[in-house]
């Protein structure tokens, strides 16, 4: 087989393989990005929530 052949086989598989990479970086940066946000949402609702308690103790001590 002549070398360009080769070549070209050789630029498919690397290629291919450079996709996959980027893929799995890609994938790794959303979860960690999803996370990020989820213990933002989790840190509000905690904090809204002590100050729901803390509104309704004064009324209850009344």
């Amino acid at each position: 087989m002549p070398i360009w052949i080769w070549v070209i086989f050789a630029g498919i598989l690397v290629s291919a393989w450079m996709s996959v990479y980027t893929a799995r970086q890609d994938r790794k940066k959303e979860n960690e990005w999803i996370e990020q946000e989820g213990q933002k949402y989790i840190e509000r609702m905690k904090e809204e929530q002590e100050d729901r308690e803390k509104e309704q103790q004064p009324r209850m001590e009344h």
